[in-house]
């Protein structure tokens, strides 16, 4: 239940050989990351209006490598994980119990349906993962069922224009089970959320960066964990070096806007039902 270019985003290299791109890519990426709204630490939020305080019970479904509820575990919050791969829940779940966390629980879960009562969640996270689920509706009455009544949800999935480039470029297992087997508009991930019962407060549109990078790394023929091809280095360079430039943020903010890699959507569950 995690996207490539998620395990991507999170995952670093160990080949000395390959170090330098690697670090080279994994600081651009992370960088623009934060300048797309993710991991402000200066108001412990993990993406710009979802605030994380200590007092909150907090579920990441869909969990991955756990470089968001990570990020809520350092607050002191509470975290659950969720996430259908033992061996990778088992990873995070001691990461975490390193950590600030109040306290760490995990399960083993497809999400069809959560092993968990209704209503216990201040926060919940799921990234990337809607669009590999077989019913996005049921996934989402299930998420939705778990949130408190005035929970926040941070949910993304990735924007559909980004998506129709890869259906030319990218391998035909990139849109087979268990990977992206949906695709969503605009509308269509608004419509999800909505007809779930919760209310959207806020809407972003980001990762021009990765677009370019996923378009390019099909014809590099490299492992996903070992971008050393000439071509992704030379883009990250370009990127790093656009981001130092005048206009360099206003120029990412109208390419995200254009051709986004992922969409994302803060939603509230109402108080009253």
């Amino acid at each position: 239940m995690i996207s490539f270019i998620k395990k991507y985003l999170l995952k670093k290299s160990h080949n000395t050989k390959d170090q330098t791109v690697q670090e080279e890519t994994v600081d651009c990426s992370m960088q623009d990351a934060y300048l797309s709204g993710w991991f402000q630490e200066e108001t412990g939020e993990l993406f710009k209006g979802f605030a994380i305080e200590p007092e909150h019970n907090i579920i990441d479904v869909g969990c991955g490598d756990g470089g968001f509820i990570s990020f809520c575990a350092k607050r002191g919050a509470e975290v659950t994980i969720v996430d259908i791969n033992q061996e990778s829940l088992s990873r995070v779940e001691q990461r975490l119990k390193e950590s600030n966390a109040k306290a760490v629980h995990a399960y083993v879960s497809n999400a069809n349906p959560l092993p968990l009562p209704n209503e216990i969640y201040d926060r919940v996270i799921s990234t990337e993962v809607i669009e590999h689920v077989d019913n996005p509706q049921a996934f989402m009455s299930e998420i939705a069922r778990i949130g408190k009544p005035g929970a926040l949800y941070l949910l993304s999935v990735p924007d559909s224009s980004s998506e129709n480039i890869q259906k030319k470029v990218a391998p035909d297992i990139y849109f087979e089970k268990p990977n992206h087997i949906h695709i969503f508009s605009r509308d269509d991930f608004k419509s999800l959320v909505e007809n779930a019962g919760l209310i959207i407060e806020d809407r972003t549109y980001y990762g021009f960066y990765w677009s370019i990078f996923w378009a390019f790394f099909w014809t590099c023929d490299h492992d996903l964990f070992a971008p050393k091809h000439p071509l992704l280095k030379s883009w990250s360079q370009t990127w790093n070096l656009l981001m130092q430039m005048r206009d360099g943020e206003k120029i990412k903010r109208a390419l995200d806007d254009a051709m986004p890699k992922s969409q994302v959507i803060i939603a509230r569950k109402p108080l009253t039902k």
